[in-house]
């Protein structure tokens, strides 16, 4: 199965890093978090990468010392498993919407595919993913999960404090966690560069019953801020 990886955005709130190279190669435990994502991937045997690339993109390709033509593809070793990558320009300024369009010529009619961001890890299990997609017969599934909270939560008892966490788990309202398993006939519906996917393009989905939520409540991070990559550093030293 083909997996999009959307990695062309100009990556602005953790502009540290971005000023000089994508976000999708800030490192992580001295990998690339695009690293990261597609081993991800190959341990459950999706092999087939698609990366849009954008601002910066040239330094992916770089990355890539296989890589020798825009939409060719070439294979490649992720800690110790290959795996073969398409690179596909899609625009500097072309957003989420329309940097995934821009990869319908790679996908036959009818066809299943999946894709996520550039810049969220997760223990997330792609075959149960993959199965409820299928078993729920809707044109997009979307990954929910529950961030964890900003602040550390108080429950008071009057002026005692009866319950003290640190940065808990939200336990009301999901969020778009990424991985997303789609079907091709979805792209018709992106009207081209401009549209933002998660605003028009998922909304109508919605509305007309075509897209579905698998929960996962295991682990899930953005990397959104340089803290965010802090605390990624700190995980991945934990193992």
């Amino acid at each position: 199965m083909k997996v999009f990886i959307l990695a062309g955005g100009l990556g602005t709130r953790i502009s540290e890093y971005t000023k000089t190279i994508p976000k999708p190669m800030v490192k992580i435990g001295g990998y690339p978090i695009l690293v990261h994502i597609m081993d991800h991937y190959l341990k459950y045997g999706y092999k087939d990468f698609y990366i849009a690339v954008g601002y910066k993109g040239h330094i992916i390709k770089k990355y890539f010392k296989n890589f020798k033509k825009n939409g060719k593809k070439f294979t490649h070793k992720i800690f110790g498993k290959i795996c073969k990558v398409t690179i596909a320009d899609t625009g500097l300024k072309t957003m989420t919407g329309g940097r995934l369009k821009r990869l319908k010529k790679f996908l036959n009619r009818d066809e299943t595919f999946m894709f996520t961001y550039g810049d969220g890890v997760s223990n997330i299990n792609l075959k149960d993913l993959l199965k409820f997609h299928f078993r729920t017969k809707r044109l997009v599934t979307v990954t929910a999960v529950r961030p964890p909270a900003r602040f550390g939560e108080i429950l008071l008892e009057n002026n005692r404090v009866k319950y003290f966490k640190e940065k808990p788990q939200v336990k009301k309202g999901w969020i778009n966690g990424g991985f997303f398993v789609v079907n091709s006939k979805f792209l018709n519906s992106i009207a081209g560069d401009k549209e933002i996917l998660e605003k028009k393009p998922l909304e109508r989905a919605s509305k007309s019953k075509q897209l579905s939520a698998y929960r996962h409540y295991g682990f899930w991070k953005c990397m959104d801020t340089l803290r965010d990559k802090n605390v990624l550093d700190e995980i991945f030293r934990k193992k």
